[in-house]
């Protein structure tokens, strides 16, 4: 499937220039990367609609925090007002700063472990949204402000093009260089294993422990709670210690067993439950 270009009412609204390409790179094993280039803005508001401007982003960004920190829950698209303040945040330097901070500390925790040395040290990772990144998909869908079509993910997910996110690949290549393994634990559904192994591959993922897909008989709509926390301890009870997890939703983080650390990266697009 093509990547679809924005609609007219999504580009319209960006106060931002967003070109997303592949970049493949000469060497075999460096992966896709997601470029991104922004325009300057135009020229700043003053006065009265310069504080109300202010007041709106403010509003959103808190709003943002109140997601983060699971304060917010159960909401089903972002609030139609910050759209334009999700689609800067998604694409701005803030968002790879964020990452980059969850990344660095990461592996600045990873390399205190003392490993054991049998290699059942495992480190569990999300796939949508933290090992790989959706902004191609949500870019033309309103960066969550649309409804959710299921449709269109499913093909956007058969394309296999999703880039990596890139602070999240530099920890996958830190954690196996330490001797962790990795394990993959998604809410993609088994049908979708094919497509999936083929896009981590591309995007630079050459090797893992496990790569867990939700099977398709369980309902729509249903929390992902039981079900990524009963694979955790499927893995606890094989012998594996799960020394770390990283998810974009909370719902990736809770459910005994966690892990013995949760790392969470930003995601204000949607909600999982």
């Amino acid at each position: 499937m093509a990547l679809r270009i924005p609609r007219g009412a999504l580009a319209s609204s960006l106060l931002v220039v967003l070109l997303v390409s592949l970049v493949h790179a000469t060497n075999a094993r460096e992966p896709p990367r997601l470029e991104m280039v922004t325009s300057a803005a135009p020229p700043g508001l003053t006065g009265s609609r310069a504080r109300a401007a202010a007041a709106a982003a403010a509003a959103c960004a808190s709003w943002r925090l109140g997601v983060e920190t699971n304060n917010i829950r159960g909401w089903y698209s972002i609030p139609a007002e910050c759209r334009g303040y999700v689609s800067d945040y998604m694409f701005g330097d803030r968002f790879r700063q964020d990452c980059a901070v969850a990344a660095r500390e990461a592996a600045a925790y990873a390399e205190t472990l003392e490993l054991a040395g049998d290699g059942r040290e495992a480190w569990v990772f999300d796939v949508d949204d933290t090992a790989l990144t959706n902004l191609p998909y949500y870019a033309d869908t309103g960066f969550g402000a649309q409804p959710y079509n299921a449709t269109y993910f499913d093909e956007y997910v058969a394309n296999a093009t999703a880039p990596p996110l890139p602070e999240v690949l530099e920890l996958y290549e830190k954690l196996l260089a330490l001797g962790i393994k990795v394990v993959f634990i998604t809410g993609r559904h088994d049908y979708q294993r094919e497509p999936t192994v083929k896009n981590l591959r591309s995007a630079g993922y050459h090797t893992w422990e496990k790569l867990v897909l939700k099977p398709s008989s369980l309902r729509l709509g249903s929390s992902v709670v039981p079900y990524k926390s009963g694979e955790r301890q499927k893995l606890v009870d094989a012998g594996y210690r799960i020394v770390g997890n990283m998810g974009d939703q909370w719902s990736d983080l809770v459910g005994t067993p966690e892990g013995d650390r949760t790392f969470k990266v930003p995601d204000p697009m949607y909600y999982v439950g």
